[in-house]
């Protein structure tokens, strides 16, 4: 579907400031909002929300359906009534500056493990009531991910954690393993169940303070999802797995300029036509839950829906790999009669051909141009502006780019005259602006730039280096630096460049 002409910020809420170590969902997210009504902005774009797991990426969840419990609030979880204040006199004195999840994870969970216990003695008639209806309307996901994080903590202490290194009976859901440990385990499960409401609690609040300021939220979902999930224990026969659980190919992409070896993603891949067969009720219970959570979806390398890389999960490499055929237009004409509306972007970046373009274009998703690709050498890129369809989206950079800041101060001098003649630039001490400013004026339906970009900061507030294993995803932005300056700058640019929305 198309878009109006608009404009937005890509920020994640753990980025936001705050006393707990992490951004979330309390008063820091609300100033955000505030900060984007000012600057008259219409979206505000986020990466995915799931609970994190390995290298605090979240592009790598346990759920494709849940909510991360590192973004609750402390302040909300007070002023709603789960908590004493007196809960939050001491607080560890985290960096301002960077998330250290370690020591996060550490506080939060203990917090969160306080706040359960409260609700289970003093928890009022009203939030208990509230509590089973969320869990009842949610149960075809929330059961088996609450089982599933309950599972994984008991084993984590028992040496396996990752789910198909569990007892054969409770690995393969045999129904006696399920009732056995459902009995064992009931205390923990409705913990997760109930951190699981708080979360869409705060989540759902905050949307609706966005949504009634004219703001949109754009969400972002991986095509693949990380084997150890809830998701894939809970439906192994929709993935291609060995005997003993493990993924018997791999999702990942060849070999290209970028990489020799190409890059060997390690999610477990889907099996299609056994999708196919229940008219994709998986994808389709993903999606509602994604247009629950927000109002346009990204999604991550959309060309895996023509056609994806398999490798063997053998391989230590995406060297050896093939070309797999995938569900292509068939899916999103089911998607489309089972959810009518497809707010969607397709994240169209990487080894495109044309059948790829001729999937999205058939379903009008915008694609995607990055700024920061379009002056690598090539004198007409499809990244340059002139050469850009209006359906599509803009962006300065990704959280997976480095800053604009940083990105020019590490260009090659032929990259650093290419970007200032094409833009009449003199020099780059304004270089993030003058990407948001070629951004916002091109005809592009929407334009959106990273919050480090609109701070102008350098790589040191980069978010994710892809292929790094650790220390990603951990920076945060301080109290003072969403400034009414900053808010009336962009709004000079927005109502400028046309893309006041309403």
């Amino acid at each position: 579907m198309r878009f109006p002409r608009s404009a937005g910020v890509l920020a994640h809420p753990t980025s936001f400031p705050g006393r707990y170590g992490i951004g979330d969902l309390g008063g820091a997210a609300y100033h955000f909002i505030d900060f984007l009504v000012k600057g008259r902005q219409s979206l505000w774009q986020i990466l995915p929300l799931g609970p994190t797991g390995y290298g605090d990426s979240p592009y790598q969840s346990f759920s494709a359906f849940a909510g991360n419990p590192l973004l609750i609030s402390p302040d909300k979880l007070v002023q709603d009534g789960y908590l004493p204040s007196t809960a939050l006199e001491e607080v560890p004195p985290f960096p301002k500056d960077k998330v250290d999840y370690g020591w996060v994870i550490d506080f939060k969970r203990k917090l969160l493990l306080r706040t359960f216990e409260q609700f289970q003695v003093y928890g009022l008639g009203t939030q208990r009531e509230d509590f089973e209806h969320f869990c009842a309307e949610q149960a075809s996901w929330l059961d088996d991910f609450a089982m599933f994080m309950a599972l994984k903590n008991y084993h984590v202490e028992q040496k396996g954690g990752v789910w198909n290194t569990w007892p054969l009976d409770i690995a393969r859901r045999q129904p006696q393993a399920i009732t056995w440990w459902k009995q064992n385990l009931a205390d923990e499960i409705r913990m997760h169940k109930f951190l699981q409401y708080l979360f869409f609690k705060q989540w759902l609040e905050l949307k609706s303070y966005a949504n009634e300021r004219g703001i949109r939220i754009v969400g972002d979902i991986p095509i693949f999802v990380a084997f150890d999930s809830a998701d894939v224990w809970a439906n192994s026969d929709l993935f291609y797995l060995n005997e003993d659980g493990s993924p018997a190919v791999v999702a990942g992409v060849p070999p290209d300029y970028f990489s020799e070896t190409g890059q060997r993603w390690g999610n477990p891949l889907y099996r299609w036509h056994e999708m196919s067969q229940d008219n994709y009720s998986w994808w389709t219970a993903r999606l509602k839950m994604s247009f629950t959570q927000v109002d346009v979806v990204r999604i991550d390398h959309f060309r895996g829906f023509d056609a994806y890389w398999e490798i063997p999960a053998s391989e230590p490499t995406a060297v050896i790999g093939k070309w797999i055929k995938g569900p292509g237009q068939a899916f999103f004409e089911t998607m489309e009669q089972n959810l009518d509306e497809l707010p969607l972007i397709a994240e169209d970046l990487g080894l495109i051909t044309p059948e790829v373009i001729a999937l999205r274009d058939r379903f009008h998703f915008p694609g995607m141009k990055i700024l920061q690709f379009a002056f690598g050498g090539e004198r007409n890129s499809l990244f340059l502006p002139h050469n850009f369809s209006s359906n599509c989206v803009v962006y300065t950079g990704t959280h997976d780019n480095e800053t604009t800041v940083g990105w020019f101060a590490n260009a090659s001098e032929d990259e650093r005259r290419h970007v200032l003649s094409y833009m009449n630039a003199s020099g780059g001490e304004h270089i993030a602006w003058d990407l948001i400013r070629l951004a916002y004026a091109s005809v592009a339906d929407t334009a959106v730039a990273t919050l480090q970009d609109l701070m102008n900061l350098d790589n040191e507030a980069r978010m994710n280096y892809p292929g790094r294993p650790s220390g990603n995803w951990q920076w945060r932005h301080t109290a003072g630096m969403l400034s009414d300056d900053l808010a009336n700058a962009l709004r000079e640019l927005t109502e400028l460049y046309g893309r006041v929305v309403g």
